[in-house]
């Protein structure tokens, strides 16, 4: 054989080798990957789950790498933009498997991306976990995807017994979803169910496209129907036009709530604050927060000029758990063996003290949590309710 093609072979062996176990230009790398949406109608989601990986990665990397088996390794997270678009997510999960090999994917963190790039993961037995994608159907009979989130069944159920309970004398409650999104119309549908089975009536079931930007008819036919309510389980850039329009149409002081997608750092901004004084359900409540919650609102606060939303602490805990499940499982050096070892020491995780709360997975990978209620008050921070399931 020619000293060249040795030479070739070598290289080629080399470089095969440091595929392994999700390295990349070291053994001594572990790659993560990331399927968020960094462009897009809401690029703030995955903006809030960059930078809190950004953070892990500075303290782990900075503590001289993650410790697994007694040795340390480089963290590096694989950032890739799925745009907010179903197909987009669905490239980005198969790039991140078969191109980047990563160990694990945090994301993606709505349930319209992450149903089908839920599919893509469990099909390729790479673990997935979801910061924020709320639909049963992410995680039903995947046994590699996970979330960190509730589900929308308990944000439904949670915000019709809040309604119940703090507006007593309200029967007659309208909605008004997005249809193209998942997410959306899932949880419309559920909250319709959940407050129809308690006597309440639905007056108004309107429904909007992703690109729409007037809302008048919709909302004309709302405030037609003799609502007491309005439910809004819509993106924070859809209900940051909506809830004007609404005003300007006469809905007056009558009370509003919405889901966690309205969780958003831009949401008064974008509202001009006509958003303040009403309500939506969440997973954590920053205003008021103490502990190892707090300390991780004042360092994103500190970092990124802003109070981080809900998105970002539950990716903060997302990834966290991964590295968790990683140091757990330890590293074979096999890359598919690896992330088997993962998905088996994520399901095994039990408590876990994330800053959104205790997570122990059940049998479907999702966490058994409360949900909470926050009020966007006067100066425009998200207040602290109750905690409701």
């Amino acid at each position: 054989m020619k000293k060249s093609t040795v030479c070739v072979l070598v290289l080629t062996l080399a470089a095969a080798a440091l595929t392994f176990f999700g390295c990349s230009k070291k053994e001594e790398t572990i790659k993560v990957g990331f399927n968020i949406p960094l462009t897009g109608n809401s690029p703030k989601i995955g903006e809030g789950a960059k930078y809190a990986g950004e953070l892990v990665k500075k303290h782990v990397n900075g503590a001289g790498g993650l410790e697994v088996g007694g040795k340390k390794y480089h963290v590096e997270f694989i950032y890739v933009d799925n745009e907010l678009k179903p197909e987009s997510a669905v490239q980005a999960a198969t790039r991140l498997i078969e191109q980047d090999k990563v160990l694990a994917v945090v994301g993606p963190c709505g349930s319209g991306r992450a149903n089908p790039a839920g599919e893509i993961n469990n099909t390729s037995r790479t673990p997935m976990i979801s910061p924020w994608a709320t639909n049963p159907a992410v995680t039903l009979d995947r046994p590699y995807v996970f979330r960190a989130c509730i589900l929308d069944p308990v944000q439904a159920t949670a915000a019709v017994a809040f309604v119940k309970q703090t507006f007593p004398t309200v029967a007659k409650i309208a909605v008004l979803y997005n249809i193209e999104d998942d997410y959306s119309k899932g949880l419309a549908e559920y909250f319709r169910d959940r407050w129809t089975a308690g006597g309440g009536a639905i007056t108004a079931f309107e429904s909007f496209g992703e690109q729409d930007k007037d809302f008048s008819v919709q909302l004309t036919k709302i405030a037609a129907s003799g609502a007491e309510f309005l439910y809004l389980p819509d993106y924070y850039n859809h209900v940051a036009l909506i809830i004007p329009q609404a005003k300007n149409l006469g809905w007056g002081a009558k009370p509003i709530m919405g889901s966690d997608s309205w969780g958003s750092a831009d949401l008064v901004s974008l509202s001009n604050g006509a958003v303040k004084g009403y309500y939506f359900t969440t997973h954590y409540a920053a205003a008021g927060a103490t502990g190892s919650t707090k300390a991780f609102i004042d360092e994103y606060n500190a970092a990124y000029g802003y109070v981080p939303d809900d998105v970002a602490a539950l990716s903060y805990d997302s990834i966290n758990l991964v590295l968790k499940a990683i140091q757990d499982a330890g590293i074979t050096g096999s890359l598919q063996k690896d992330r088997e070892n993962i998905r088996n020491a994520l399901a095994n995780l039990n408590s876990y003290p994330g800053i959104t709360g205790n997570i122990t997975f059940d049998a479907n990978g999702d966490p058994e949590k409360e949900a909470v209620v926050v009020q966007v008050n006067d100066a425009g921070e998200f207040a602290y309710v109750t905690r409701l399931r």
